[in-house]
């Protein structure tokens, strides 16, 4: 039996700000907000963004926990796209990484958590 991931929470130190992140997001993902701090997909992934308690850590790139959260794109045109919407939008979005054939986009939220959408050609593996 494969159990499916049905969500995820978000701590963000400026919860305000995390929203709007990923309230911008989200929708580009296909994902529909529920509440002010909920949203979820077509396959019933919830997303929950909520308030880290004040003087915990912030987020490391190399540190235990979560390190990204990596969604596939159906085209590298839409990693193109969702670049320059989130551009738009004022956020701090990296550059394209070609990686092997893959088109890989990191875009880190307000505390430094990196979403990643990446279109893989066929016969590229997910996690290669």
């Amino acid at each position: 039996m494969t159990l499916p991931l049905d969500h995820l929470v978000i701590m963000g130190r400026d919860v305000a700000a995390s929203r709007v992140f990923y309230g911008d997001l989200l929708p580009l993902l296909g994902f529909a907000q529920r509440r002010e701090d909920i949203w979820v997909n077509d396959a019933g992934l919830h997303l929950q963004v909520l308030a880290a308690e004040a003087g915990t850590r912030g987020y490391e790139r190399r540190g235990p926990g979560l390190n990204h959260l990596g969604f596939g794109a159906p085209d590298a045109a839409f990693v193109e796209d969702l670049r320059a919407a989130m551009l738009a939008k004022g956020h701090a979005i990296q550059p394209i990484q070609r990686l092997g054939g893959a088109h890989a986009l990191f875009m880190p939220d307000p505390d430094g958590l990196r979403v990643e959408v990446t279109w893989y050609p066929p016969g590229k593996n997910v996690v290669d």
